[in-house]
């Protein structure tokens, strides 16, 4: 298939399953990390096995873990060096009433500065995994925001969201993860402990400038 990225997904929850199975359904060659090394129910046409061995050959490393887990994890995956790392983490606190950090720096300036020679990207991280694939609202798709400071990285990963039903949004450079995490925040906020739940998403209404 042209263009056809090898994935390698480190996380099987909600976010990482989704996430697998929507660029499988692309066309993508796509494997998942798990501790165990082995999916319990499998993916048809996903692989799956530990990050040292899944992480080498891919060109695309997906980072679905709480954010407890996420520096481990992505140590776990080896030498990253020219490598994108996608970033779909939030640091938030266990009783979801906030995050562990913000405005300052962000999970993903953080997951940069360990693995410098990657291309970290922010993204998948401001709506909830039930909606990935299942997002149209009145004909129209929340938005799938995503920043980094690498423009060849950005780009690359521009089909992975629009492949999730997603409007790809570039909102600049990888310190806005501060305020896409935040966003996050508000996000499950309002779904959890608002009451509103998992079914809505967030977009940019813009005018054309006359």
């Amino acid at each position: 298939m042209k263009n056809m990225a090898k994935i390698a997904i480190v996380g099987a929850g909600n976010v990482g399953g989704a996430l697998a199975r929507l660029w499988r359904k692309a066309g993508h060659d796509v494997s998942v990390a798990t501790r165990q090394g082995s999916l319990a129910n499998q993916i048809p046409g996903v692989s799956s096995g530990r990050a040292q061995e899944v992480a080498p050959p891919a060109g695309f490393i997906a980072l679905a873990v709480p954010w407890e887990a996420a520096e481990d994890a992505l140590a776990s995956c080896g030498d990253l060096r020219g490598k994108v790392v996608i970033d779909c983490t939030n640091p938030v606190l266990p009783t979801l009433d906030g995050l562990e950090f913000g405005t300052t720096t962000s999970a993903a300036e953080k997951l940069q500065r360990q693995a410098p020679g990657a291309h970290v990207v922010k993204a998948f991280n401001t709506i909830g995994a039930a909606l990935l694939g299942n997002a149209t609202f009145d004909r129209l798709q929340p938005d799938g925001y995503y920043c980094g400071d690498h423009d060849a990285a950005k780009t690359a990963v521009i089909p992975l969201i629009a492949a999730t039903g997603l409007r790809p949004f570039d909102v600049g450079p990888l310190r806005n993860a501060r305020y896409l995490e935040a966003m996050a925040m508000l996000w499950i906020d309002l779904a959890v402990n608002r009451g509103r739940g998992p079914t809505f998403g967030f977009r940019t209404l813009e005018r054309t400038p006359s």
